[in-house]
């Protein structure tokens, strides 16, 4: 063989295997992401409603609709607090969540005024069969969502909401139960890519549209707002280094779909 052939030959074969390679790690990185929603059912939820047992789904509230989440009030009376989470049966510590979402035009009037286009993921929960059936919110902290209350009135979401917990913002503890990102406003009816960054009890990001829109760190036990909860769960000062993720309902409906979480 030629010296020119003979160099032109190793250099395709490290080429192609180069090629190769390149393309076996763009598939691990993919399958790295695992689905949390099959499409089908609500295989590996747990719901958990207030004034309800851990396990009972109340009135259909949480059903699967054109392969999405949704959150459905059609077989509803009276709302009556019932404030409630859809939890991923396993936990996590420090992960990339993703989701899309988009509200309905459907909300119980008889619910607390500030639940009118508004729900939000929970996470590093405590575990959906630690709490108690009176128990109004979850400890937890909570990637909060919201669309436009008011033509021309600023609405962000992506903000972070703190039922029992307190988180580190701008160098000291929070006292505020609710943090408002820098996000744009958006219609009810439009859909939003959402994203969650948290690495254990250290930094969490929060993502909207591929921006980063709120960061904090040091997720802890504290604050109020939940109640009725059991006092051995509730230690303030407790790092939240893992928990559990739910989807929330509390009067409004919303839509989630492609739902899906890569371990960081």
């Amino acid at each position: 063989m030629k010296p020119i052939l003979f160099l032109f030959s190793i250099f395709l074969f490290f080429s192609c295997q180069k090629a190769e390679n390149e393309e076996v790690s763009v598939q691990s990185t993919e399958s790295e992401w695992q689905v949390l929603f099959n499409g089908k059912d609500l295989s590996g939820w747990i719901p958990k409603i207030h004034h309800h047992e851990v396990g009972e789904n109340y009135a259909n509230t949480f059903k699967v609709k054109d392969g999405a989440i949704e959150v459905n009030y059609d077989d509803y009376g009276a709302f009556e607090d019932r404030y409630g989470h859809l939890f991923y049966e396993k936990s996590f510590s420090s992960f990339h969540l993703k989701w899309d979402y988009r509200f309905t035009d459907q909300w119980l009037k008889d619910a607390a005024s500030y639940t009118y286009r508004n729900s939000g993921i929970m996470f590093h929960s405590q575990a959906p069969e630690t709490i108690l059936k009176e128990q109004d919110w979850p400890i937890s902290v909570e990637y909060q969502m919201l669309a436009e209350e008011k033509e021309g009135v600023a609405r962000p979401t992506g903000n972070m909401c703190s039922p029992g917990t307190d988180v580190v913002y701008e160098g000291k503890i929070d006292e505020r139960h609710c943090i408002n990102s820098i996000s744009p406003t958006f219609k009810w009816d439009e859909w939003v890519k959402a994203e969650l960054i948290v690495y254990g009890d250290s930094i969490v990001h929060h993502l909207v549209n591929g921006d980063t829109v709120l960061t904090y760190s040091f997720p802890q036990i504290g604050g109020g707002v939940a109640n009725r909860f059991d006092p051995a769960i509730k230690v303030d000062g407790t790092p939240l280094k893992s928990g559990y993720i739910g989807l929330q309902s509390e009067g409004q409906g919303v839509i989630f779909k492609d739902i899906k979480i890569r371990v960081l």
